[in-house]
């Protein structure tokens, strides 16, 4: 038997490259070995985004688009949206009502998106409880693994404190889930910072071979670098830092012409771009098939919800039994 994970991702939009080496390519790779379970997160994208809805079910469509361009498959992954398995706010419930409040204030995203997101008013309760849901999406299958990186790791350890209270309060039911570690490749933004929607720096998944080339001619390069014949320092230019995701053959020989100033930052950026294209392509050209099937989509979706929600119904039996709330 496999062992099962559980991951998701909010539907805020088309991915970008971020996203995809931070998760997505990952979990092309995981769906081989394990029992997976994808779910597009609309619950918890309304703890952060619930003023400004209007482009929800086409992020809902672009991101599985995305994953199923990028290669989840269907046939091996079960792939659904999380407010069509309503057993998913069931078991949020459940747990609201067992979780210490202090636990939830301790949760180090808290207070920080609480300073990041200022202009939004997220001081709510489904923005304080939303490590319960995070619970019941993991648990609800009884995952065993879930698949994050290093940072991500205290929300793990809360959700098995909170399968351990629930299995001490009303007897053995989840299992302690753990992280699977998994190796982030992490990506500048055209800028240099953090590559992110809201700083404009990104390079979706959906950019045309056009676009990139576009996008890659303005990427931040060595600043103190003037003239080609100027020895460049690599470690703190955007463009190498791509050379390593998509040119690791040639990575070496760039940084040591850069540093020799034998190549210019022109040049170096149309090495990247070919590059870059040529990995890309079969995403870009499965993701414009699948543009135009939106029936399929839905095919996929509906599938995957009733894959979910058989297991899903079998777990919340055993919670209400446990808890002493069936009467039958």
């Amino acid at each position: 038997m496999k062992k099962r994970i559980l991951s998701g991702m909010r539907p805020t939009g088309a991915l970008h490259l971020g996203n995809y080496y931070g998760a997505l390519e990952n979990w092309v790779k995981l769906q081989d070995e394990y029992d997976c379970y994808f779910f597009v997160a609309n619950w918890h994208a309304l703890t952060t985004g619930y003023e400004d809805i209007a482009d929800m079910k086409n992020n809902i469509y672009d991101v599985v688009i995305d994953w199923l361009s990028a290669g989840l498959d269907p046939e091996k992954s079960v792939i659904f949206v999380q407010s069509d398995v309503k057993e998913h706010a069931e078991l949020h419930l459940a747990f609201s009502m067992i979780t210490p409040l202090s636990w939830l204030y301790r949760c180090p995203t808290y207070k920080d998106q609480l300073s990041q997101l200022k202009e939004r008013n997220i001081a709510t309760y489904g923005f304080l409880g939303y490590p319960c849901l995070q619970a019941a999406d993991i648990l609800m299958y009884k995952s065993e693994f879930v698949p994050v990186g290093e940072d991500q790791l205290p929300h793990v350890e809360l959700t098995r404190e909170i399968a351990r209270r629930f299995n001490y309060l009303f007897g053995e039911v989840f299992p302690e889930p753990q992280g699977l570690l998994t190796k982030v490749k992490v990506l500048p933004g055209l800028d240099g910072r953090k590559m992110s929607k809201s700083y404009g720096n990104t390079i979706a998944l959906s950019d045309s071979p056009e676009m990139i080339l576009q996008k890659v001619k303005q990427m931040i390069t060595d600043p103190a670098r003037i003239k080609k014949t100027d020895p460049g320092h690599p470690e703190v230019c955007s463009v190498y830092a791509f050379h390593k995701i998509f040119n690791p053959e040639g990575v070496a020989e760039v940084e040591e012409n850069c540093r020799a100033g034998k190549i210019g930052c022109v040049q170096c950026k149309k090495m990247l771009a070919n590059k870059m294209v040529g990995y890309l392509e079969p995403i870009y050209t499965k993701r414009k098939e699948l543009e135009n099937k939106r029936s399929y989509i839905q095919e996929v979706l509906h599938d995957g919800a009733r894959k979910a929600r058989q297991v899903a119904a079998k777990t919340m039996e055993e919670v209400k039994q446990s808890m002493g709330i069936s009467y039958e």
